[in-house]
């Protein structure tokens, strides 16, 4: 019952709202000739005084007279063109505004709202979040602000916050979770990665540190050692990135998702593509011979090229791959580490413009909101691309 009473007070106080200018022009309408009659009076009042006091002459005086006369008997006549019009043209807005509205207000709540649904405090919906990430977040922050000793709390939530691009909240959380839990692998990368996100990338001394102690757990852990290579190149020393680079080339895979991104640095750090899972095909880990490669990656015979190739002979075979790959994005949108891939080679090959246009239609096939969409933005912003005019 308070919710249909709060629902017609509210009613009431729009129409009030909407109806005021209404009833108040109409007012002014009507009172505008008397307003008028009363400036000519003071008009003929004020002419007595200026002629009392010699200020104009009397044949001044008179012609003046004569004029204010005229016009005050216009405004006073009655004529049909100054009478002021009835209300009448606005019965229609106000019969809208108080009838018709509101009656289409009610009947658009009662068919697409829920009257008789329950209120449902935030402790409510705490208690049951469905599918809402904000507030999964925010019970489970509420968790651990009661029990701050939760290690696997923090280890849960620390991924969703570096994912919502919460970076700060993330680091203190995977800190909080290798406190109480002890370092692993997935925790320590985790907060290397976070700390190069609060420095737009950089691989620091801080994170490097991190990663090497990931590398005592994990020796193979690609994702460790790619960011190594990775900061020696951002230091300025391409021969040790493109060495530590082939060498994680060479232990991948040959359908490791990385090994394009791997395959670009060593490409910019001055060697040639290195040949996937050359380690793993003695174990029986090599690639089945004739397999289609992945689109995009660098086939065996693409390799085989580049190796007697000059620098600028493979860095034009690069283009054409990353060109290639473009064009089969053009085709085929819906290929989100396509994106990922194109707006990265773009990047490395230092075409901006490119990488930005890459960008864009990347977004428009996986739209910010979307988790798809927030990393490629986050993929942006680590490599310095615009992103203005993306987000919209």
């Amino acid at each position: 019952m308070l919710f249909w009473i709060l629902v017609a007070v509210l009613t009431a106080v729009v129409a009030a709202i909407l109806l005021y200018p209404l009833l108040r022009g109409a007012k002014a309408a009507e009172n505008s000739r008397a307003g008028e009659a009363a400036v000519y009076r003071d008009q003929l009042r004020e002419l007595d005084r200026d002629l009392n006091g010699g200020l104009i002459t009397a044949e001044e005086a008179d012609y003046a007279r004569a004029e204010i006369g005229r016009r005050l008997i216009a405004v006073s006549a009655d004529e049909p063109v100054q009478i002021p019009k009835a209300a009448g043209h606005h019965r229609f807005t106000e019969a809208f505004v108080l009838l018709l509205l509101p009656a289409l207000g009610l009947c658009l709540y009662l068919a697409t709202g829920r009257p008789g649904l329950p209120s449902q405090p935030l402790e409510a919906r705490l208690e049951n979040p469905g599918d809402d990430v904000a507030l999964l977040i925010a019970k489970a922050e509420r968790h651990l602000a009661q029990n701050p000793d939760d290690g696997r709390g923090w280890d849960v939530l620390a991924p969703i916050y570096f994912r919502t691009m919460r970076a700060n909240d993330a680091q203190a959380a995977y800190r909080n979770a290798i406190r109480l839990l002890g370092p692993s692998p997935i925790r320590l990368d985790g907060l290397a990665e976070t700390l190069m996100a609060v420095s737009d990338g950089v691989v620091t001394e801080e994170a490097r540190r991190v990663l090497e102690q990931s590398l005592t757990l994990e020796p193979n852990n690609p994702r460790a050692r790619f960011y190594i290579a990775l900061s020696m190149e951002q230091a300025g020393r391409p021969d040790e990135a493109r060495q530590a680079f082939e060498a994680l080339a060479k232990q991948s895979p040959a359908d490791a998702p990385w090994l394009p991104l791997v395959n670009e640095h060593i490409a910019m750090n001055g060697g040639p593509p290195a040949n996937p899972g050359a380690n793993s095909a003695a174990s029986g880990a090599a690639a089945t011979p004739g397999a289609p490669a992945r689109p995009g990656n660098p086939t065996q015979e693409d390799v085989a090229a580049a190796e007697n190739m000059s620098a600028g002979d493979r860095q034009q075979m690069i283009r054409g791959m990353v060109e290639s790959l473009d064009a089969k994005l053009s085709q085929d949108p819906k290929n989100f580490e396509g994106w990922m891939r194109l707006v990265r080679s773009y990047a490395v090959l230092n075409d901006k413009d490119r990488a930005a246009g890459a960008l864009r239609r990347g977004l428009a096939a996986f739209p910010p909101p979307g988790e798809q969409g927030r990393q490629l933005l986050a993929l942006a912003r680590e490599l310095g691309i615009s992103t203005e005019g993306s987000t919209e």
